[in-house]
C-alpha cells in the first residue's frame, strides 16, 4: 500500500525496554521466586500501539521520548523501520523507559515501570506537530506519558473534528476528562471500574450515560481477555462483540494490538461493530507468542481470522 493511500494517525505514547521474566506462578508481597527465563524486548504502550496500528496499513506518526543511550538509539532505528514516522521522536539525556514484567504460568503478568525519557515528552513537542495531527484520521494516546501532552493532542484533534482514541493505562484519577472529548474509550474490566467509580454493566443504563456525559465519553469499549468485548454509548446503546478464542502463551501487549488495530480501522472509516471485531483478533493473536510486539498481526493475518469468526456466526 503506498504512503498516498494509507491513512495517517498520530500515537502520543510511550517506548520502554521490557525486561522479561517467566515464573511458575506470581509472588506475593515480600515474596521471592526464581526465574526460568529473561529476555529482553522492546515495548511501552505508544510503541506497542503504533506497530499495531501500522502494521493494519496506517501511516503512523509518534509523539513520544526516547533516550539518547544505545538502547534509545537502537528502538528509533526500529521503529523507523517499521515504517513509523519518528520525526516526532524526541532524543533526551534520560535513559530510555524501562518495563520489568514477570509472567506465570497461565499467562498472567505483573509489570513495573520505569518511565525514564518518557516523562519528558512536553506540550510544545505537541504544538510544534500541530500540523500533522490535523491532517490524521486519528489520534491514539495513553496514560504512560505526561497528561498534558495527551490533553493538548485530544484538544487539537477536537477542534478539527477527529476522532480521539484514549486507552487510559494505568489509570490516572487525576486526568481531567472535562477537558477534552474522548470519542473512544479502551479499558479492560479493572480500568472501566477505575475510571468511571463503577462497572458498567453493574449499574442501569441512566446511570452509566450520565457518568459518560460527566467525563465527555462517547463510546466505552470495554475489553475482557478471552470473554466478548462490550461497547457502551453515550446515547445508551450497548452491544456485545465476539472475540477470537485462543489458548494464550503470553498476555502482554494484547491490549495494545487491539487499541492500534482498532485505531487504524476507524480512521480508514470502517464501522464500529466491525473495527472492535478485528481488534478483538488482533489481541486474541498477540497472546500467541512472546513479548509485546513480535507477535502483534497484520493485517492480512487479522483478516483471515474475521474470515473465520464470520464462518462460525
Amino acid at each position: 500500500m503506498s504512503d498516498a493511500n494509507r491513512v495517517a494517525i498520530a500515537v502520543i505514547g510511550s517506548l520502554n525496554i521490557d525486561y522479561f521474566t517467566k515464573v511458575q506462578t506470581l509472588p506475593n508481597p515480600g515474596e521471592t521466586v526464581s526465574s526460568r527465563e529473561l529476555k529482553l524486548f522492546r515495548g511501552g504502550k505508544g510503541a506497542n500501539q503504533a506497530i499495531s496500528a501500522c502494521r493494519q496499513g496506517a501511516k503512523v506518526h509518534f509523539f513520544g521520548s526516547v533516550g539518547e543511550d544505545e538502547d534509545g538509539v537502537a528502538y528509533r532505528k526500529a521503529l523507523a523501520e517499521e515504517g513509523i514516522d519518528v520525526s516526532r521522536l524526541n532524543r533526551v539525556s534520560t535513559k530510555t523507559g524501562a518495563a520489568f514484567i514477570t509472567v506465570d504460568q497461565s499467562g498472567e503478568n505483573m509489570i513495573v515501570i520505569a518511565p525514564g525519557a518518557n516523562d519528558r515528552l512536553q506540550i510544545n513537542d505537541i504544538k510544534a506537530g500541530r500540523q500533522v495531527i490535523t491532517a490524521c484520521g486519528a489520534v491514539l494516546g495513553q496514560f504512560e506519558t505526561p497528561s498534558e501532552a495527551l490533553v493538548e493532542a485530544a484538544t487539537i484533534a477536537n477542534k478539527e473534528n477527529i476522532p480521539v482514541v484514549i486507552n487510559p493505562s494505568p489509570v490516572k484519577p487525576e486526568f481531567p476528562w472535562h477537558m477534552i472529548r474522548t470519542d473512544y474509550l479502551i479499558v479492560n474490566e479493572g480500568e472501566a471500574i477505575e475510571v468511571l467509580g463503577f462497572a458498567p454493566f453493574s449499574e442501569d443504563a441512566t446511570t452509566l450515560r450520565q457518568r459518560l456525559h460527566e467525563l465527555r465519553i462517547e463510546h466505552l469499549i470495554v475489553t475482557r481477555g478471552g470473554d466478548d468485548t462490550l461497547l457502551f454509548t453515550r446515547t445508551g446503546e450497548s452491544l456485545t462483540i465476539e472475540t477470537l478464542p485462543v489458548l494464550p502463551v503470553d498476555t502482554v501487549g494484547a491490549g495494545d494490538a487491539f487499541a492500534g488495530c482498532f485505531t487504524a480501522r476507524i480512521a480508514a472509516g470502517d464501522k464500529l461493530e466491525d473495527a472492535i471485531r478485528a481488534a478483538n483478533c488482533a489481541g486474541a493473536l498477540t497472546t500467541l507468542g512472546a513479548g509485546a510486539q513480535n507477535p502483534i498481526p497484520d493485517r492480512e493475518k487479522v483478516d483471515q481470522h474475521l474470515d473465520h469468526l464470520s464462518a462460525k456466526s
